[in-house]
């Protein structure tokens, strides 16, 4: 089965549309139970050298069940990067949401209305490795602990939720023929080795049967993106846009080696002038080295020969005495 790669943005967020797709990708990275998910528009556009971007980060409002039972509202925050620098990204974004007086939610308590933050997740989808781990999927779970006694405090805070979030960081580029639960299973549609040869990297290969049924839906709405014009005419144009900013890139790259090789070959000329003037220093005071020791012995020629001239003189008076 050919379905569209959801590497792309334009397919990934054609994916996540689909409200009942979107709760099950999630809920199964979360392994939280999703009760209602209602998708938040956060389309962004970016000028980048006069060449628009449009770059994608989807958020959800989700009501899910928690381990204990109980319902809870928090928001749900995705977002996909290519290239490590797009962490300033994730940074603006996420300074975004906790800024956004529309996160929170009035309750009524014994000492009247009071504003509280709605929690904040965060689900991100790397294109790159990280540098230190393997791991397909990772996850930043918080705890609460007693800093004087190391317990564990189980029952969290309306301040703490409210500053601090779980996360989970899924490494594109580790996901390959992995299958072994059902969370890598679906994230198998990120599987950049099941590249066709002639997609041009838009279309992946995979086997229906490697899909549990209850993940049948994630892959036919692939499978639907294929056939959608608008969806391969902007995968070409991002196509063309990476393309741009690579190049972009490898300019930027080979005129600060230039730069580098200019500054290090202005350095060399530096320090050897530098060594120039040192050995030219190093001669003049041998120079004059040598030339106090000429005076010197001149010196001391000169007080011998007034020395012998003395005596000369002296034994000449005793002679004619």
């Amino acid at each position: 089965m050919d379905i569209a790669n959801p590497i792309y943005d334009v397919v990934f967020r054609y994916l996540m549309n689909d409200n009942r797709v979107a709760k099950l990708i999630i809920s199964t990275i979360t392994g939280m139970e999703i009760e209602t998910l209602e998708f938040r528009a956060t389309e962004k556009i970016s000028l980048l050298e006069k060449q628009a971007l449009t770059i994608y980060r989807l958020d959800f409002a989700a009501s899910i069940i928690t381990k204990e039972g109980k319902r809870k509202k928090v928001l749900i925050e995705i977002q996909k990067a290519k290239y490590p620098q797009d962490i300033m990204r994730f940074r603006r974004y996420l300074g975004q949401e906790y800024r956004d007086k529309n996160n929170c939610v009035k309750e009524e308590t014994s000492k009247g209305t009071a504003v509280k933050a709605i929690p904040i997740l965060t689900i991100y989808f790397l294109g790159y490795s990280l540098q230190h781990t393997k791991a397909p999927v990772i996850m930043v779970n918080r705890s609460y602990t007693n800093a004087v006694t190391g317990e564990t405090i189980t029952e969290p805070e309306d301040f703490i939720e409210s500053l601090t979030h779980d996360s989970y960081v899924v490494q594109i580029p580790y996901l390959k023929h992995k299958r072994q639960n059902d969370l890598l299973t679906v994230l198998s549609i990120f599987d950049q080795g099941m590249q066709t040869a002639d997609g041009e990297g838009h279309i992946l290969r995979i086997q229906e049967n490697d899909f549990p049924e209850k993940y049948h839906e994630i892959i036919r709405r692939l499978q639907k993106a294929v056939a959608e014009p608008e969806v391969r005419e902007t995968m070409d144009l991002e196509d063309e846009i990476i393309e741009d900013l690579q190049d972009k890139e490898r300019m930027i790259l080979k005129e600060r080696i230039a730069k580098e090789q200019a500054q290090a070959e202005k350095e060399e000329e530096r320090i050897a002038k530098e060594q120039a003037q040192a050995e030219k220093e190093e001669e003049r005071i041998a120079k004059e080295q040598a030339q106090a020791e000429q005076v010197k012995e001149r010196v001391a020629k000169e007080q011998a020969l007034k020395e012998l001239e003395a005596l000369r003189k002296l034994m000449g008076d005793s002679t004619a005495k």
